[in-house]
């Protein structure tokens, strides 16, 4: 993977979008749902993940766009 990780977070306006590591928000939406899309867009062009967190900070879903190298067997 090459890209940072964006995770979506709670915000104080609403919910951020944040790259692993970053202090700052890189976007902040109103909406869970727009701050989602657009986390899964940058993650899918860095090839990174996308790790969605609660209200209460607990990460509950997570998407990976990247190269696995451990992809599941099925």
């Amino acid at each position: 993977m090459n890209g940072k990780n964006q995770h979506v977070v709670p915000h104080v306006n609403g919910w951020a979008v944040k790259g692993a590591g970053n202090q700052r928000a890189t976007e902040v939406f109103s909406t869970q749902t727009d701050a989602i899309r657009s986390a899964r867009q940058i993650a899918q062009n860095q090839g990174s993940e996308m790790l969605v967190h609660g209200k209460n900070g607990q990460i509950r879903e997570k998407s990976s766009y990247g190269s696995d190298p451990f992809p599941p067997k099925g």
